[in-house]
């Protein structure tokens, strides 16, 4: 595998695995994952955490198990935020799949197995093209895994968020009317959705700049004002990883452009 981009921001977010345990609510309040038993597991997630995607993915799918769990956290946050080649993008995007799919099958009662699967090929869905996914029957594969994930942990904030978005991508690309038909998009359920996660965790900057984007895409420039706003929070939201941090900036540069 080529070298990976280092986190840009290294050193500013130093975890251990004593750190991690006590600030484990706050960092894992978007993916509700369990507090792992495992030292070594825990060990990954400092990794994780202070912006070593590459280590933290190797040492996942070294130990294995929920090891892989931040394997597939950091692959899918590495390739969204700092991979700067489509198809080492879209290759990373598809080795999760294969590795969650695998982990779900090993551990049906995983819910952040299925969490990263669909938000892999969600990934992996708008790199190809949305319509080019849909008509690949991928879209169905991603709505089911959300819902199947808000359905075993009702609480989970970012299958919300990324099962809101899936409402409104679709219905932007394909139209209300096949959108809804079809894949069962509505506009009012993607909304919903994306204003359940930040109920469920309100400091989420990516969940303010999903919001943002639904809105407008769902309800035009109107909401252009609103989206900014919502923008501006996600900007001015204080980091406490180095993942929040990747968030914050795309919300800067999104409002510089």
């Amino acid at each position: 595998m080529a070298n990976w981009t280092a986190f840009p921001y290294a050193g500013d977010y130093v975890f251990d695995a004593a750190r991690v345990k006590a600030h484990w609510a706050r960092l894992h309040a978007g993916d509700a994952e369990p507090l792992p038993e495992d030292a070594k597991v825990l060990e990954a997630w400092a990794l994780f955490h202070s912006g070593e995607f590459r280590q933290a993915m190797d040492m996942g799918i070294h130990i294995g198990g929920d090891g892989l769990t931040v394997a597939n956290k950091a692959a899918c946050i590495y390739a969204t935020y700092l991979e700067k080649k489509e198809k080492a993008r879209l290759d990373l995007y598809m080795d999760v799949v294969r590795r969650a799919e695998a982990q779900a099958q090993d551990n049906p009662d995983n819910i952040n197995a299925y969490y990263w699967q669909a938000y892999a090929l969600g990934r992996y869905s708008q790199g190809i093209s949305v319509a080019k996914a849909l008509a690949q029957g991928l879209g169905t594969r991603v709505k089911g895994s959300l819902e199947n994930v808000i359905k075993l942990q009702p609480k989970h904030a970012d299958a919300h968020i990324a099962l809101g978005a899936f409402h409104a991508e679709v219905i932007d690309k394909v139209g209300s009317l096949i959108g809804g038909m079809t894949y069962g998009a509505k506009k009012d359920t993607g909304l919903a959705l994306l204003q359940e996660a930040l109920k469920l965790n309100f400091e989420s900057a990516i969940g303010m700049i999903e919001y943002a984007n639904a809105m407008v895409m769902l309800e035009g420039d109107k909401m252009i004002k609103e989206a900014t706003r919502l923008y501006q929070r996600a900007a001015a939201a204080q980091p406490m990883d180095a993942m929040e941090r990747l968030d914050v900036e795309m919300a800067k540069v999104e409002l510089e452009s």
